[in-house]
């Protein structure tokens, strides 16, 4: 059974920063591309940052790049969001995904909330 557990959101001032993290289980996670969203209230989930399998390949969102980097640990099962100089409009659910890099297959963690607010 897959699993995609997120961890490390929560409530941060302005100009702040968080690390989150997702770990994954019941998979081969070297072959699945990585990718985090985000869904504020009110509005749909958009890609906030995408890495590819291996970890060499690595994608933006615009309204994220150079404030957010995306990383993964292959030994650990486990992808991360380092998000700095988090702005208000950075609120929202911030979910993982899981895809296959040979199949249709994906998956979804449960989302973990950020917040960022004075």
């Amino acid at each position: 059974q897959v699993q995609l557990v997120e961890s490390g959101g929560g409530l941060v001032q302005p100009g702040g920063s968080l690390r989150l993290s997702c770990a994954a289980s019941g998979l081969t996670f070297s072959t699945y591309a990585m990718t985090w969203y985000r869904q504020a209230p009110g509005k749909e989930r958009e890609l906030v940052a995408t890495i590819s399998s291996t970890g060499r390949l690595t994608n933006y969102a615009d309204s994220v790049k150079g404030r957010f980097t995306i990383s993964r640990d292959n030994a650990k099962n486990t992808v991360y969001l380092q998000m700095n100089s988090l702005k208000p409009e950075d609120t929202a659910v911030y979910y993982c995904n899981a895809k296959s890099r040979s199949t249709d297959y994906n998956a979804w963690g449960q989302g973990t909330q950020v917040t960022v607010s004075s």
